[in-house]
């Protein structure tokens, strides 16, 4: 698992996260994963795959249109496209 070091915190943002932490019960280094996850987790993000079901469903797909675009597929791998 990665390690992250944060140099040059102020000693008053220190003593806050210690406080912080204590407030919940953990420890200061728990303290800080859980509000750096928070900060790039947020739960109300948008997830990839609730936007496509969300997507097709508003566009009225069902589970009989993707059994259709299944049996249409031949199976192979889409050809690499050429950028020169």
């Amino acid at each position: 698992m990665p390690a992250v070091t944060i140099r040059n915190l102020s000693e008053e943002a220190h003593r806050a996260l210690k406080v912080r932490a204590a407030h919940h019960g953990r420890s200061t280094e728990a303290e800080m994963r859980a509000i750096l996850e928070a900060a790039v987790r947020p739960a109300d993000r948008v997830r990839i795959g609730s936007a496509l079901s969300s997507l097709g469903r508003r566009a009225g797909l069902n589970g009989a249109d993707v059994e259709a675009l299944e049996r249409a597929r031949d199976g192979k791998p889409a050809d690499p496209m050429n950028i020169e």
